[in-house]
């Protein structure tokens, strides 16, 4: 028995007024889940622990079987693992986004905007640049104060910072302050605003964001740190479950799961997180890795419909989520179907990114976990929220479902 699971990152939501009062995964063109649906189980499962903040995180941990009222200790460590830093017990790290702050002129920074949590899904060339010239500009005089701190050039808008023998902070994710003015959201340590705002006044009139903006993009115009966190330790997946995994991703933070539980990486070429990314690619090394390669589980993660719900685009959210029913989800179960091999599915969400609030809620997903060897099963018409919420089944501790999966 082979198994799987296809994430679709915040691919849940809520009834939009737009949409005649579906979600945009009701709104969606899924012949293939739905037709799975009508021969798996379908029900409700919350994988963000009661008293833990919305993220992909604590949220993915749970998908994979850890529970993270045990395991987190905040999600830019686990990023650190998929970078390759070798953090020190008492080394802190943060998320450090390149976002897109408003730009009126003759206003002080703590009266700017955030306009984009991902400045147009900046790719990491360009990225890597701003980075290395904020490097530059900013370390030397850190150093000067005292302070140890580092930049590390992750995946696109996504950074990572980290601060030698530092102090763990309660930060704001940007997407969760989207439009709003970001003085009463910064760090309260002086030495981390400053460099926001220094990264502002390096940022802005940077010559690549000048040419982002003629070409109709978004500059990235300053630095934004969330997520601190210290060095977790997590049982290898494979001592844990008995069964050798996978990892697809274009995400550091699910890579650097991958990492921390000892979990292959599966590199796909032009796998970038975003809408128009790799769909059939993760697919078709998922296919490979169990069937060709010894592997007994994979775990294909697709960001694109998170990132949507962040834009508030319900269009393109939407089109993520049939992009990965007919890019991801048919082409695993034509490819296993014509194998012979035995396998069992779960498709699910990790948490909602409603496009109303353009971020992450915790409320429970709709799961659907099917069994190649079992055709005849009373599933549901189709799957999303709706027919999750009507099964009556919903497992509220979600760190348990993949035991679920792994029941032959």
């Amino acid at each position: 028995m082979k198994y799987i699971v296809i994430l679709g990152d915040g691919m849940a939501g809520n009834p939009l007024a737009q949409l005649d009062g579906r979600t945009t995964l009701e709104a969606s063109h899924t012949p293939v889940m739905d037709e799975l649906a009508k021969q798996a189980e379908i029900g409700l499962v919350s994988m963000v622990p009661e008293g833990m903040a919305p993220g992909s995180d604590t949220a993915n941990l749970s998908v994979l079987g850890y529970d993270p009222k045990k395991y987190y200790t905040g999600r830019s460590p686990l990023e650190a693992f998929s970078i390759g830093v070798d953090m020190g017990a008492e080394d802190v790290s943060f998320r450090c986004n390149l976002v897109t702050l408003s730009e009126e002129e003759g206003i002080p920074y703590e009266e700017r905007r955030i306009l984009d949590h991902s400045s147009d899904e900046i790719s990491t060339e360009d990225a890597g640049i701003l980075l290395e010239d904020l490097k530059k500009e900013l370390l030397g005089e850190a150093i000067d104060v005292g302070n140890a701190f580092e930049f590390y050039r992750g995946t696109s808008y996504r950074h990572l910072f980290i601060w030698k023998n530092g102090k763990i902070l309660e930060l704001i994710p940007p997407h969760d302050i989207l439009t709003k003015k970001i003085g009463e959201f910064l760090p309260k340590e002086e030495i981390l605003t400053e460099m926001m705002r220094k990264s502002y006044d390096i940022l802005e009139q940077h010559p690549l964001n000048k040419k982002r903006r003629s070409q109709g993009l978004r500059p990235a115009n300053s630095i934004w740190f969330w997520g601190a966190g210290t060095r977790p330790e997590l049982p290898e997946f494979e001592t844990k479950t008995g069964k050798k995994g996978v990892m697809i991703s274009a995400v550091d933070l699910l890579k650097g799961i991958a990492v921390g539980t000892k979990m292959k990486n599966v590199h796909v070429e032009g796998a970038n997180g975003g809408l128009h990314t790799n769909y059939e690619g993760k697919a078709e090394k998922a296919v490979e890795a169990l069937l060709k390669d010894g592997y007994d589980f994979a775990y294909i993660h697709v960001e694109a419909p998170d990132e949507m719900g962040h834009q508030g685009n319900a269009g393109d959210k939407i089109l993520a989520i049939e992009n990965l029913d007919r890019k991801v989800v048919k082409v695993v179960k034509e490819r296993m179907d014509v194998s012979g091999e035995p396998y069992r599915m779960l498709i699910l969400p990790d948490h909602p990114t409603p496009i109303a609030v353009r971020t992450h809620t915790s409320d429970p997903v709709p799961y659907l976990l099917y069994d190649s060897t079992k055709k005849n099963q009373q599933g549901a018409e189709r799957y999303c929220e709706r027919t999750g919420r009507c099964s009556g089944t919903w497992l509220r501790e979600g760190y348990r479902l993949i035991g679920h999966l792994f029941e032959d």
